[in-house]
């Protein structure tokens, strides 16, 4: 490798080897691990440099205080950036645990009832559906209906309109109450404020 390339002190040196690799790619390559002729070169910004050596690479990379990146080691050449790689991947642990934080805020929790449900089920299942919103979870509220009660699908919607209307300090109807071949489904929401105004609202 030129002069240039072998006296370059990568930010993210051997010195630290918890900094090599990240979300990039298993096998990501940076500075002075990338043992190219030439590379396609892009500016932080996203700006296109276009092709040049890599030892013009590395030494844009030293100028402008950051890692010089190969992001698609696959194209000829290949294509590296130039990028802050700790703050990158300290950005992307950020992203991904949010992800995970927001995947576990939409999990949908489902309760199924019956139209003449028994009271006392029903306080249960109200339990149910009140702890799942508290949490944090939505709710898919199921009507079963059997044999002639499909016929009395008002019972189901009375039934849900119900359920709605005592655990609205938890939550408020995200999907209305909609019959779905034999079932009639509604769907509840938890507040991020923890009013319960939006209930009688979506209720409306």
């Amino acid at each position: 490798m030129h002069a240039l390339g072998a006296s370059f002190t990568p930010r993210c040196s051997t010195e630290t080897p918890s900094n090599r690799g990240g979300p990039i790619s298993s096998e990501t390559r940076i500075n002075d691990r990338i043992r190219v002729p030439e590379v396609r070169l892009v500016g932080p910004n996203g700006e296109q440099v276009g092709i040049v050596r890599i030892e013009d690479a590395l030494r844009l990379a030293e100028e402008a205080e950051l890692d010089l990146v190969e992001v698609a080691p696959q194209a000829k050449p290949p294509v590296c950036k130039l990028m802050d790689y700790g703050k990158f991947k300290y950005e992307s642990a950020q992203k991904a645990r949010e992800s995970r934080r927001n995947q576990q805020q939409t999990v949908i929790k489902e309760q199924k009832l019956r139209p003449k449900i028994d009271p006392h089920d029903y306080q249960t299942k109200k339990g149910h559906v009140s702890r799942f919103l508290g949490q944090g979870h939505k709710v898919k509220v199921t009507i079963m209906f059997r044999g002639r009660e499909q016929s009395r699908p008002e019972l189901g919607f009375r039934l849900l309109q119900q359920l709605a209307d005592d655990v609205s300090e938890q939550g408020f109807i995200e999907a209305k109450p909609k019959q779905d071949g034999r079932n009639m489904t509604m769907v509840l929401a938890p507040h991020k404020t923890g009013k319960g105004h939006k209930s009688k609202a979506n209720a409306s």
